[in-house]
């Protein structure tokens, strides 16, 4: 999930207003000075956020270790997690680190599939932010169990991992239990981390590598996922050890650039909901847009960070102001937040905080902080402010489709942040082999094969699918498991076409 409207996180800085910050920016302001107020503090989450145990504590973690033979200065820590400590499921779980020399360290939670381990395909989820934790997804969506109010595990009969092996795993470093002293501030950076984790797991684990593998995730994990895949399939193409079957994003920010023009309409009740905000906010939105475009494409063609800081502060302030005033979930657009306790709304996400803060927790899963922190807003700025956020990242989804590997690209219809409108036209403009084919396409009804209700709508050609999920905001297997648990399952059957 997107963690902060950047506007509200550089707020008290020498700038009066967003416009006022772009024009100091866009007036070709040297700005080395204002990269370090904005930042300051961002680049240090192991001193900053996290806190650690003693060596002695970390000794007994029980940890065996394998070292990564394309670079040795990886290694991945696992040990197995004993599902009777804490009750999240009784299948077996593997947690541990990727550990990069001492200045980098992603922490993940595996649980093996329900029905057949051996056999079933292996799942990665990831959230997004930039820097929210995969825990989420383990804990809130589509995972064993969820944490209730008494911070207890409650059984989830929809979890993914009823058909396949999930890995969670949380980074880049800050980002949940990962830590470290490097900073990470792009995605293409991020990903090349993932590669040499997803090595080492399917090394120590081989019986895993001939099994079907996918690789899950929403929010800003639609920047994540492209380049992840891209460095399994393309840069990695005749060196890999393991394969890559599809990739698999939910109300993604995968076209920034494309995003950015559908947040007027879905506010303004062209998104299959009622409009949420009055005709003259609508009507400001619609004004700004050309500035926003302008900005967002000096961004994209400039490869400059200046333009895409400017772009990301003005094209959010944009988006986001007239929303806020209704005091509506940016993450589901048809009710309030739940909670003002919790950044995103849910009070089930500050339960998964409180619950994985008690050191018995942490201790059984073998965390090396002390300090679990959901989202961390110093990863999300550092991000924002490399300009990652305003650069696309679809050119690495033509490259798989192009080379026939399977992509979902789905979406909750009832989602403000990252819409269904804004991720089925990106799709639609994506330049690769069947463009013409698939823009055409009409959406059809999405059925159960259950009950032959309607689900929502999907288009597909060749190795490209497009599903919208009616009645589900941002986060789909939470608002709507049954039918979150269906897509997943029909898709790594190898069902691309929802039966269209």
């Amino acid at each position: 999930m997107l963690a902060r409207n950047l506007w509200i996180l550089v707020a008290g800085l020498p700038f009066a207003t967003p416009f006022s910050l772009w024009e100091t920016l866009s007036n070709g302001f040297e700005g080395q000075e204002l990269l370090n107020a904005l930042t300051s503090g961002s680049n240090s989450p192991k001193n900053e956020i996290q806190e650690f145990y003693d060596a002695e504590s970390l000794q007994k973690a029980d940890f065996s270790t394998l070292q990564s033979h394309r670079d040795d200065s990886y290694s991945l820590r696992i040990k197995s997690v004993d599902p009777g400590k804490l009750g999240i499921d009784v299948v077996k779980q593997y947690s541990g680190y990727l550990d990069y020399q001492d200045s980098k360290h992603f922490f993940y939670w595996a649980f093996e599939s329900r029905n057949d381990p051996e056999n079933d395909p292996v799942i990665l989820w990831l959230n997004g932010g930039p820097g929210c934790s995969s825990f989420t997804g383990l804990l809130f969506e589509l995972g064993p169990s969820s944490i209730n109010s008494k911070l207890e595990p409650v059984h989830n009969p929809y979890s993914w991992n009823n058909n396949a092996t999930v890995i969670f795993l949380d980074q880049p470093i800050g980002v949940g239990f990962s830590y470290g002293d490097d900073s990470i501030t792009s995605t293409e950076a991020a990903a090349k981390d993932v590669f040499i984790f997803l090595e080492l797991f399917f090394e120590k684990f081989p019986q895993l590598r001939a099994n079907d593998f996918h690789i899950a995730g929403e929010s800003y994990a639609g920047h994540y996922i492209p380049a992840i895949a891209h460095q399994v399939a393309v840069a990695h193409e005749h060196d890999k050890t393991f394969n890559l079957t599809s990739i698999m994003i939910g109300n993604g920010i995968t076209n920034s650039l494309v995003q950015y023009d559908y947040y007027e309409p879905m506010a303004c009740g062209k998104g299959g909901y009622e409009p949420v905000i009055t005709e003259e906010d609508c009507a400001k939105m619609r004004k700004s847009m050309p500035r926003c475009s302008a900005l967002a494409e000096a961004c994209s063609s400039s490869g400059s960070l200046f333009p895409c800081i400017a772009a990301g502060v003005y094209c959010e302030n944009m988006a986001m102001n007239a929303y806020e005033k209704t005091g509506l979930n940016v993450y589901d657009i048809r009710a309030p937040c739940e909670t003002e306790k919790s950044a995103f709304c849910y009070r089930g996400i500050g339960y998964i905080e409180d619950y994985l803060n008690q050191p018995s927790v942490q201790a059984a899963v073998g965390s090396d902080v002390s300090h679990f922190t959901g989202c961390n807003d110093k990863v999300f700025l550092s991000f924002q402010l490399s300009g990652d956020e305003v650069r696309p990242f679809q050119q690495y989804v033509a490259e798989l489709i192009n080379r026939d590997i399977p992509v979902l690209i789905y979406a909750g219809d009832k989602d403000y942040i990252c819409n269904w409108l804004g991720n089925l036209a990106w799709t639609e403009e994506l330049e690769w082999k069947h463009k013409d084919q698939f823009s055409s396409l009409p959406l059809k009804s999405w059925n159960s094969k259950e009950t032959g209700e309607p689900m929502g709508q999907v288009k597909s050609f060749g190795s490209f699918t497009y599903l919208r999920v009616f009645d589900a905001g941002h986060m789909v297997p939470y608002d709507q498991p049954e039918s979150s648990l269906e897509m997943v399952n029909r898709w790594v059957a190898g069902e691309l076409r929802f039966g269209t």
